[in-house]
């Protein structure tokens, strides 16, 4: 993000990294919930209680957040039945 002081100077704020993926994390957890129509509380329980936030949202952020939202909570919400019903 950019903000523009003046003609001549500019500001930059620089996120961390961490902060954004955990910003995306949060992102696919209201967007899987909003799919399945359940509270988000629900759906982090489900996915932490797997492991697919350390195992699999957060490795492959770079790749996963290239998708559109929709894509995104359909992907979850597959991931999340076919890893519940490994364990």
């Amino acid at each position: 993000m950019i903000c523009k002081m003046s003609e001549n100077k500019e500001n930059v704020i620089e996120i961390p990294r961490v902060q954004i993926v955990m910003t995306f994390v949060a992102t696919c957890i209201e967007s899987t919930a909003r799919l399945l129509n359940t509270s988000y509380k629900d759906v982090y329980q489900r996915m932490k209680r797997v492991g697919m936030i350390e195992q699999y949202i957060i490795p492959h952020y770079d790749t996963l957040h290239t998708e559109s939202r929709e894509n995104i909570a359909e992907g979850m919400v597959e991931c999340l039945n076919e890893w519940e019903g490994r364990k």
